[in-house]
Formats: C-alpha cells, sequence, structure tokens
C-alpha cells in the first residue's frame, strides 16, 4: 500500500477541492457543508495546510481575488497523493468527550457540579442530533448520497451518546 504523505485535514482540503477551486474561506464552507457533523477543521488548520500543499505541489494558487483572497486548485500530484491517502487504512477514531472525561472523574465532582455536566452535554447533543439531521436532509435533497451516508453517523453519534447520557444520569 502506497502512502500518501498527507494527514487527514490536508486529504479532507484535497477531497473538497475535486469540486473545484476554492479560497480558504470557501473551503471551509464546503467542510462545513459536506463534512460539518463528521469532521472538524479549524480556520487556523486550513490556513496551515494550504501553503504546506501548495510547497508540496499538491496545490496550486490561482490569481488572488478581492480582500487578498487566495484560490487553490488541485493538482496531478494532489490527486494521486488524494487517491493514495484513500487506499491507506483508516486507522483508529479520535474520541475526546469533555461530557465522558468529566464523568470519569465524577468522584471528585459534587453533585451539582455533574448534574451541570449532565444538562449541557444533553443540550450539546441534543442540538448537535438536529443539526446533523438537517444535513443529512439537505445532502439527501442535493442527490450527495455519499455526504449523506457519513452523516448518517453523526445522527447515530448524538442518539448514542444521548442515551448514554440517561443511562449515567438515572
Amino acid at each position: 500500500m502506497a502512502v500518501s504523505g498527507v494527514n487527514a485535514t490536508a486529504a479532507a482540503l484535497l477531497g473538497l477541492l475535486h469540486e473545484g477551486s476554492m479560497t480558504g474561506g470557501q473551503l471551509m464552507a464546503a467542510a462545513a457543508r459536506r463534512l460539518g457533523p463528521v469532521w472538524s477543521m479549524t480556520r487556523s488548520q486550513v490556513y496551515r495546510e494550504l501553503p504546506a500543499l501548495a510547497e508540496a505541489g499538491l496545490v496550486r494558487m490561482g490569481k488572488p481575488g478581492p480582500r487578498s483572497s487566495q484560490p487553490y486548485s488541485i493538482t496531478a500530484a494532489g490527486r494521486r497523493a488524494f487517491q493514495r491517502w484513500l487506499a491507506e487504512s483508516v486507522g483508529r477514531d479520535q474520541l475526546r468527550s469533555p461530557a465522558a472525561l468529566r464523568v470519569a472523574f465524577s468522584d471528585l465532582h459534587s453533585p451539582e457540579q455533574m448534574e451541570e455536566v449532565y444538562q449541557q452535554a444533553t443540550e450539546y447533543h441534543t442540538a448537535a442530533l438536529q443539526e446533523a439531521r438537517e444535513a443529512v436532509k439537505n445532502a439527501t435533497q442535493a442527490g450527495d448520497i455519499a455526504s449523506a451516508a457519513a452523516l448518517e453517523f453523526a445522527v447515530a453519534y448524538h442518539r448514542a451518546a444521548l442515551s448514554w447520557l440517561r443511562k449515567i444520569r438515572s
């Protein structure tokens, strides 16, 4: 198996650039639309990765636009690196739940603090579940079946988190 030499964030950007040339801001919007609930990218990650991808010859910088916005497009080398990345092992998920971390130390919290943790986590997962359902609906209506399938993961994740919260709270 060939190694792509790109990290997952860079691969996400290369994948999004298959849709066409985009600026960093446009890539952030496309990531929120297509990957939103299942893969988060910060603005700083995007703007750190783009110059590195350009230096590696995986993207090409276009002519600067208004307010010095810099469009990027994927190169043939970038398409090949993305295809190699797709062929790599998926690896392990990186689960990081602030609520689960606090529950792991619940014996060191007061009951009032834990009630606040449960309440905040429940509110977050309820809102995120609604957002994920809406994203699935929008992707399905747009005919983007692949994105809808990936976004179903977020729906299942938030449902599971809410179920877990109900179980440990009782």
